[in-house]
């Protein structure tokens, strides 16, 4: 038996796996993608942007409910209208990070490609985001908030 785990141990090397290193999966725990746009909520960013260290007008968050910026929060998506995964909604949002502000209200159109990925359109052709999940962002931005 000794010699069997000796000829795999050299096996796996010989096929470029680390035996030496412990091996450790990522796993997402955060919740699956619902709400309005049925999205995964959670921190997005602008594509071609890392989700290591975006800069903060990259950065839009997703919470089932609407999409926020660093610079705004509890917003609320209403849908006025719905053309396969393309959502002309209404959004008011608190116009400050935190704390008490003026609501705002903006019309947009969300293009849903799928669960992990969204453009968002107020004016012309509109910016893409993909879904970075916590263990790929900073740490401030790992609880998922601002």
């Amino acid at each position: 038996m000794r010699t069997d785990l000796k000829w795999l141990s050299a096996a796996l090397v010989v096929a470029g796996v680390s035996t030496a290193v412990p091996v450790s999966a990522s796993v997402d725990t955060s919740p699956r993608p619902g709400g309005v746009f049925k999205l995964k909520p959670g921190i997005y960013v602008q594509k071609g942007t890392d989700c290591g260290s975006p800069p903060n007008a990259a950065i839009r968050r997703y919470d089932g409910k609407g999409i926020s910026t660093p610079n705004t929060h509890a917003c609320v998506a209403r849908v006025l209208s719905r053309k396969g995964q393309s959502y002309s909604v209404r959004q008011s949002c608190i116009d400050t990070g935190v704390g008490k502000g003026p609501r705002i209200t903006e019309k947009q159109v969300v293009d849903v490609s799928d669960a992990l990925t969204f453009k968002l359109r107020t004016r012309g052709a509109g910016t893409s985001y993909r879904y970075c999940p916590a263990y790929m962002l900073p740490k401030d931005l790992r609880g998922g908030g601002k």
